[in-house]
């Protein structure tokens, strides 16, 4: 029994076959699962911090935070605010285990962050996925933040180096957490992994969402204090100010 088509071409036609957007389950007329009405429809980021991603009402900003307390990384990189749909297909992905959405969600990052490469931004050595606590880990089945490193590293051309970092302590989970109770609920939560290769090295971190920085801003201080040259954020999504 052959359970294989016994001619390749087959295979190739069937995936270049257009795609069903993953969000209104039209034909995209392309081969990635997302048509050209929806992406547009994206909350896609504006005008914004130049360090943290923060929406600002103007370019070529720094928010007061970042002036005030100048963070450990040098720049966020995010495409999208965390608001519909982006925000429904990131729990989905992340909480229901709808895979899909996460890779389409990868794949849109990478190609923002080709256009970000092509415009001069530095390119890192290597993709840290931001380390998921272990009992939270163990319910969910799988870490977000390391499988949109590794749809990254595939698309980007970058490796995912998933041997630095590691939690060290199950904390309360963040979301319902203010800026401050995240910082104090953090500390002390990570640790460099053993032999951790950290000195000269220009790593960028990647996770899903970005609120208040504090997860990143633990990490990119740890990182940095190991030795690193410099430290990016990669994510989806930035939350906009309490309020806006």
């Amino acid at each position: 029994m052959h359970c294989q088509p016994r001619h390749a071409g087959k295979v190739y036609i069937w995936l270049n076959n257009d795609q069903i957007c993953l969000l209104c389950s039209e034909s995209t007329e392309d081969i990635r699962p997302i048509c050209l009405a929806c992406e547009a429809d994206l909350p896609w980021l504006g005008d914004h911090c130049d360090t943290c991603a923060l929406p600002m009402p103007s370019s070529g900003l720094t928010c007061g935070q970042c002036l005030q307390q100048p963070p450990a990384f040098q720049q966020v990189i995010a495409p999208w605010t965390y608001s519909f749909p982006v925000d429904s297909l990131i729990t989905r992905f992340k909480h229901s285990a709808k895979w899909p959405l996460g890779r389409l969600l990868a794949e849109l990052l990478a190609q923002s962050l080709h256009y970000r490469f092509d415009e001069a931004l530095a390119r890192p050595e290597a993709l840290v996925p931001v380390p998921l606590a272990v009992k939270r880990l163990r319910q969910r089945g799988f870490n977000q933040a390391t499988m949109l490193a590794r749809w990254l590293s595939e698309h980007l051309g970058i490796p995912c180096d998933e041997r630095l970092l590691q939690r060290t302590q199950d904390t309360s989970a963040q979301q319902a957490l203010k800026a401050d109770a995240r910082r104090k609920n953090l500390r002390h939560a990570f640790a460099l992994m053993p032999e951790a290769s950290i000195r000269g090295r220009h790593l960028a971190l990647v996770d899903d969402v970005l609120t208040t920085g504090a997860t990143a801003q633990a990490l990119a201080r740890l990182l940095m204090e190991a030795g690193a040259a410099r430290v990016d954020v990669y994510c989806l999504a930035r939350t906009p100010k309490p309020g806006d």
